[in-house]
């Protein structure tokens, strides 16, 4: 998988996905909060004699609220990019810069988490502002060129000992996987994306702030992390928290990230909007993640991979209980599902198959990828979840976005409110769950084998595994509950498959050239739905 490695930095694509060509269009505040004037002690000698301490700036969660309240009033301003010898650094010489370990913050402390911040330069040109918090007081982090190894001729080109303005991002370590290192748990680097680790996973997926406009006529637009507030964790706390301010041309924001690595790596969200302007769609906790081919579309590709995708379905859990399972898709054209619901329990991208065996990728390690599951902590009412798929060949781009769309528009001047879990890790299926869950989903030339098709048909595999449905015999009294939509069904079976815990469904379909063809099934028997339900889409060719 296409990535750039900087010493101990890795920069995924998940950065690099539309969101860099918002560092030079949206704004950064570089002004204070508000400060509170104190009485001035009387200076003694030995006082005056000592260094000055900073006493920082007051700062709590609602602080940074009211401030960007109040920015959202005032027009919006275009960042300036840094200057200096940052603006001439190329994408060969960003794979030169490596931070020094020596130099991460909280290093000498007693704290489980330490900061590694990323260079600015090549993409990144707009500085990111970090402030370490304690005692409700903010005071400025800053970085100089001393925390950083420039290799090779790279160095000669480098001021020793020069300030830098601001930094691209930055990651935070914990002891994740083993108690004796501190392995990358969370990153934010680039507009508003960010992404993080559960135990023994490898990056994957990411997650962004918001998204605006995505995928609609108008052009999308990337508001940014502009600051960021980390607050010092006592020792040994066992979770981090981190504030951040988000800026963008129709909407500003404060957000709050608490930060629990784990088996699975929780972030407790909340996102406070206000908005200039009237857009056409916002997107709430918006994920993105590459799907480029598995069992369904493993034809179109000449690759001795069997499949190759971070996030393999987008997994619905509805307010009763009920599940949705959408395969992803690599589609022939872009391509955009609603899926409405009222207050949902969970809506996320899986990585379902953890057997190497189904990737036999030994590098990129697929089967490692995270799922990310998002959980509203509010009422979120009525509205979507969306879902965009975008063509691609190659797995170096991102082409799956999901996010929750509210059932009503924005307006200029409104504020919003939302709040939500993230659960980050392996998370695979239970087999010993009630709902039997979809396995697999196949597809391919429709017919009978062996026999030339004619009809232009196409045939599609289901495979649902454990659950209720594993116990049964082979002559249970169940059926499949099929519904198409702009396709007509040629033929449909159901059985088990001798000797597993699995049913499969097999429908051959037959569509207009250039259509869609919806399709939705799952199986039910004595008086009751006993798998999840499975959603498609297939785009005629």
């Amino acid at each position: 998988m296409a990535s750039v490695r900087a010493g101990s930095v890795h920069t995924s694509r998940r950065f690099v996905l539309g969101g860099f060509a918002a560092l030079t269009a949206s704004t950064a505040l570089t002004g204070r909060l508000w400060a509170q004037e104190a009485a001035t002690p009387p200076v003694t000698p030995e006082a005056a004699a000592a260094p000055a301490v900073d006493p920082g700036t007051p700062f709590t969660f609602d602080l940074l609220t009211e401030e960007m309240k109040a920015l959202a009033l005032q027009p919006d301003t275009p960042a300036a990019k840094a200057g200096s010898f940052l603006e001439q650094l190329t994408y060969d010489d960003y794979k030169k810069i490596k931070f020094r370990d020596e130099a991460a913050r909280w290093i000498a402390d007693d704290s489980a988490f330490r900061i590694y911040p990323f260079h600015m330069g090549w993409l990144f040109e707009v500085p990111v502002h970090i402030y370490e918090v304690e005692a409700n007081a903010a005071r400025p982090m800053e970085f100089s060129t001393d925390d950083f190894e420039y290799i090779g001729d790279l160095a000669a080109r480098v001021p020793q000992h020069g300030k830098l303005p601001g930094v691209a991002g930055f990651r935070l370590n914990a002891p994740l996987n083993r108690a004796d290192l501190f392995d990358e748990v969370v990153a934010f680097l680039g507009a508003s994306y960010f992404r993080a680790l559960g135990r023994g996973n490898t990056f994957g997926l990411s997650a962004r702030g918001l998204a605006i406009n995505t995928a609609l006529p108008r052009g999308e637009e990337f508001p940014r992390f502009s600051r960021f507030y980390l607050e010092r964790p006592v020792p040994f706390a066992r979770e981090v928290t981190v504030y951040a301010a988000l800026e963008s041309a129709s909407c500003t924001g404060a957000y709050r990230f608490v930060v629990r690595p784990g088996a699975e790596t929780t972030i407790e969200v909340t996102a406070r909007l206000f908005f200039r302007n009237a857009v056409d769609e916002i997107g709430v906790a918006p994920l993105t993640s590459m799907f480029l081919f598995s069992e369904k579309n493993r034809a179109s590709f000449d690759d001795y991979r069997p499949n190759v995708h971070d996030s393999e379905g987008l997994r619905i859990e509805r307010r009763d209980g009920d599940v949705i399972w959408r395969p992803l898709n690599n589609p022939i054209r872009l391509t955009g599902s609603y899926f409405v619901e009222e207050n949902p329990r969970s809506f996320g991208l899986m990585q379902r198959d953890r057997d190497f065996e189904a990737y036999q990728d030994a590098s990129a390690h697929y089967e490692k990828r995270p799922s990310l599951v998002i959980e509203p902590l509010a009422d979120w009412g009525k509205g979507s979840v969306r879902l965009v798929e975008i063509p691609t060949d190659l797995e170096g781009n991102d082409n799956i976005v999901a996010f929750w769309v509210p059932g009503t528009k924005v307006q200029p001047g409104e504020m919003r409110e939302f709040a939500y879990r993230m659960r980050w890790g392996m998370m695979e299926p239970e087999w010993n769950d009630d709902l039997a869950f979809v396995h697999e989903t196949r597809a391919g030339i429709g017919g009978v084998s062996g026999v030339e098709n004619t009809d232009g048909s196409r045939k599609f595999v289901v495979d649902f595994g454990g659950g209720l449905l594993a116990t049964l015999p082979d002559d249970a009294e169940v059926e499949a509950v099929v519904n198409i939509s702009g396709g007509e069904v040629l033929a449909q079976t159901l059985s088990k498959i001798p000797g597993q815990p699995i049913w499969r469904l097999v429908i051959d379909l037959k569509g207009v050239k250039e259509s869609v063809v919806e399709m939705g099934a799952h199986i039910s028997g004595y008086g009751r739905k006993l798998t999840e339900k499975w959603l498609y889409q297939w785009i005629v060719a």
